[in-house]
């Protein structure tokens, strides 16, 4: 079985990586563009220390931050308490290992998570099914790569995603009106060499 990350590790040190910090930026602006109700109730799957729920923040009515790294929750709870947000949540949901996510939902979003967990398919039902009828979907990650953009593949299930295989996918878990982007492009070097990895975005609504 492929070992996962230990992301409770890193999450001290997690919002220190300023290229990071950039992606949920642009990420998040990428989402706004493609049309995000301000009364929506949210839910960020994946959602680490928060840098994309904290971004999208003030543009909804309320988010929840859901992830199955405790270290990284803590981070968001702390800056949720420094803040004083009120429309702001953090819970811990271990999707891998049969906890389901609690509640329902305007707006799923994601940010480079989906590449972590195996069965993608299992993934978009899970999103379907939080969602309200006629809520959206909107989730970023990484084209098709060959493993260079992490180095260390531990805990990483999918080397980049097929947009056309993927969309299909979406259209098998329920969804339509599916539709791709690219948010950003990261620029790494890789062996001596600058390399581009795309982002895309995929938003879909549930009929």
């Amino acid at each position: 079985m492929q070992p996962r990350k230990n992301f409770d590790l890193e999450s001290i040190l997690w919002d220190a990586d300023n290229t990071r910090v950039r992606l949920a930026t642009r990420v998040a602006q990428a989402m706004l563009d493609a049309g995000i109700s301000q009364e929506a109730e949210a839910l960020d799957f994946g959602c680490g220390t928060g840098l994309l729920t904290l971004a999208l923040q003030p543009h909804v009515r309320s988010i929840a931050g859901v992830d199955s790294s405790a270290g990284m929750l803590e981070q968001l709870k702390e800056k949720i308490s420094a803040n004083r947000l009120e429309n702001v949540s953090a819970s811990f949901v271990d999707f891998e290992n049969g906890r389901h996510i609690e509640g329902n939902y305007d707006l799923v979003v994601s940010s480079m998570t989906a590449h972590h967990i195996p069965d993608t398919l299992a993934l978009l039902r899970e999103w379907h099914r939080v969602l309200r009828p006629g809520g959206m979907l909107c989730f970023a990650d990484l084209d098709s790569e060959d493993g260079s953009f992490h180095g260390d593949n531990t805990g990483v299930f999918h080397l980049g995603f097929d947009r056309e295989k993927l969309k299909a996918l979406c259209a098998q878990a329920g969804f339509c009106e599916i539709r791709d982007s690219t948010a950003t492009t990261v620029v790494k070097e890789v062996r001596g060499e600058r390399r581009e990895f795309p982002i895309f975005l995929i938003c879909a609504k549930k009929a």
